[in-house]
């Protein structure tokens, strides 16, 4: 959110036919700001601890944006709240809600984004449809005008996965290759330029992409090798490159090393798991935010954090991140303003410090200042 856009968990019991084989039900937790609903608890105020959404485990996965929320059920049925000013839920008006809402009625949602003000997915039959402020042209559907419901992009069928980031879209085909439209001030759409796109356009012609990730203005991806590549705003080292303030509009390789299974970027930091499950680091840390035990401002380089090898999910929120250890334990840190450490205060952490005791949690995704975690 996402500015992290927390990316969705992904969507289990599909097969790549979007053919439901399993059914899995999860409870839905919620902390942090509620200014707008965001936290889905049928009320506008900030909690510091996990609150359940809903009183039933009805939920599959989760997105947080900037003060709104997306989630799916098991059934393929799409459900959002909070801020809604410019029609980023999709519901066809502009009126925020503090309380689940589903929308309309059709049951083959597969994988979901937040961004700051626009909303992005991908259905079980491949298409991609996007929807919320279109000012960048972030909505891919070659104007600048903006949607209060889903709108199609294109007619292909071949979308795998999407992520929005701060008025810009990263979207991810079948084939493995990445494209990219939207806001492109900092060269975060890997263009080689800093020209906007209204319409998808292929980043490069390489097929071997296997995940990618927005963050504010700048992008990080990993190939199928497991080499890590970032570009766009680098203001706080936040690429990763051993520069400052040196954007880059191509992607670029992060070292040399093949052991990265997962990235994700915050607001102006970034996060990676290696294939060994140790949690790495770098960019802005003005409040603690890569958990390394200190508010040393700039790392432009991945740092470990801590020595620890069970990683196993992570996710940035504006100026803070959450995580997941293969014991099932939850932890936080960075800025607590508004308690989105979920550690009853709102006391900052330069640390990464548990989330109660339970060993069950499944998923966690952090809006930029709230964050939802399923188990």
């Amino acid at each position: 959110m996402s500015f992290r856009y927390a990316s969705a968990i992904n969507k289990p019991g599909f097969n790549p036919l979007g053919v439901q084989t399993s059914v899995t039900y999860y409870n839905l937790y919620s902390w942090g700001l509620n200014s707008s609903g965001q936290l889905g608890l049928t009320n506008t105020t900030n909690y510091s601890s996990p609150k359940q959404v809903g009183l039933n485990p009805t939920w599959l996965s989760t997105s947080g944006g900037t003060g709104f929320t997306a989630a799916t059920q098991p059934n393929g049925t799409l459900w959002v709240w909070g801020l809604n000013s410019v029609g980023q839920l999709g519901l066809g008006n502009t009126t925020s809600y503090s309380s689940p809402k589903q929308l309309g009625t059709l049951t083959n949602w597969l994988k979901i984004s937040c961004g700051y003000q626009h909303f992005v997915a991908v259905k079980t039959n491949g298409t991609l449809w996007s929807w919320g402020q279109n000012s960048s042209g972030q909505l891919g559907l070659g104007n600048l005008t903006s949607y209060s419901s889903p709108k199609q992009v294109g007619a292909l069928t071949d979308w795998s996965n999407v992520v929005a980031g701060r008025n810009f879209t990263i979207a991810i085909k079948t084939n493995n290759s990445i494209w990219a439209w939207g806001n492109n001030s900092s060269g975060q759409l890997g263009q080689n330029n800093l020209t906007y796109y209204s319409s998808p356009k292929q980043v490069g012609s390489l097929t071997t992409w296997a995940s990618v990730a927005c963050g504010d203005r700048f992008s990080v991806a990993i190939k199928t090798n497991n080499t890590l590549w970032t570009w766009g705003r680098n203001g706080n080292g936040q690429l990763g490159q051993g520069t400052v303030s040196v954007d880059t509009s191509s992607p670029a390789q992060v070292g040399a090393l093949t052991d990265w299974s997962v990235a994700e970027p915050s607001g102006t930091s970034s996060f990676s798991i290696k294939t060994n499950g140790t949690l790495w680091s770098w960019g802005n840390n003005g409040v603690g935010q890569l958990g390394l035990g200190n508010t040393t401002n700039t790392y432009y380089s991945p740092i470990q954090v801590g020595a620890l090898t069970n990683w196993l999910q992570v996710s940035g929120g504006g100026y803070f991140a959450a995580a997941i250890k293969t014991n099932g334990t939850l932890w936080s840190w960075g800025n607590n303003g508004n308690g989105q450490l979920g550690l009853g205060d709102i006391i900052n952490r330069s640390s990464p410090t548990q989330v109660g005791a339970l060993t069950t949690w499944l998923g966690v995704a952090a809006g930029y200042d709230f964050t939802l975690a399923k188990e």
